[in-house]
């Protein structure tokens, strides 16, 4: 079982059945791309239509592709296995009867949830939790205030920054969080400098 998805994943589940939980653009994403070398991609969604959660390219896209197949109103109700998964017990939720079918991966893509409690309020997030940094702050504009817009990866907080897939909008991907990671430092320095070159407060 796999808790999201990477490209390095593919040839192990070659000519075998895979499963994916979701029914959002990752889940998509990762359908199509599994289904170029799996016998069958299956996408296992427990809602009646995947137009509520995914774009409309990626559903025209799936349905274009001979191995990727979508199961509705359907929900994992087991895995087996030895020493690694075989099958899986899929339950439809309209009539509540169970389907075991042969398994070799069952990837879930159901969504992050951000551990960011433990964050003093004053740094801002949007409704799920994930921390607003640079342009998607609220009152963006502080030249009325004359204080600096904040860069980038920077938080409502400033001097505290935030990157990989804790960032709201971020695509929740090794390769960017370290990416980012990187950016942030100049954007560091470039704090400190703008602190260096204030002008100290009048008592």
């Amino acid at each position: 079982m796999f808790y999201g998805s990477a490209l390095s994943e593919a040839p192990a589940v070659k000519d075998q059945d895979v499963f994916i939980v979701g029914a959002g653009n990752s889940a998509g994403q990762t359908a199509i791309y599994l289904a170029r070398s799996a016998r069958s991609v299956t996408l296992l969604v427990r809602g009646d239509s995947l137009a509520k959660s995914m774009s409309d390219y990626l559903i025209t896209e799936i349905e274009g592709t001979p191995r990727a197949h979508v199961r509705l109103h359907t929900e994992v109700a087991a895995a087996r296995g030895d020493h690694r998964l075989a099958e899986l017990v899929l339950r439809d939720r309209a009539t509540g009867r169970d389907d075991t079918v042969p398994a070799a991966a069952l990837f879930v893509m159901i969504g992050a949830t951000p551990h960011t409690d433990w964050l003093p309020g004053d740094v801002a997030r949007d409704r799920h939790g994930f921390i607003l940094t640079g342009r998607d702050l609220p009152g963006k504009d502080r030249a009325e205030t004359g204080q600096p817009i904040p860069l980038p990866l920077e938080t409502s907080l400033p001097g505290v920054f935030a990157a990989g897939d804790v960032q709201a909008g971020s695509v929740k991907r090794v390769a960017s969080a370290v990416g980012q990671g990187s950016a942030a430092i100049p954007q560091v320095h470039e704090h400190l400098q703008r602190q260096a070159t204030q002008p100290a407060a009048r008592g």
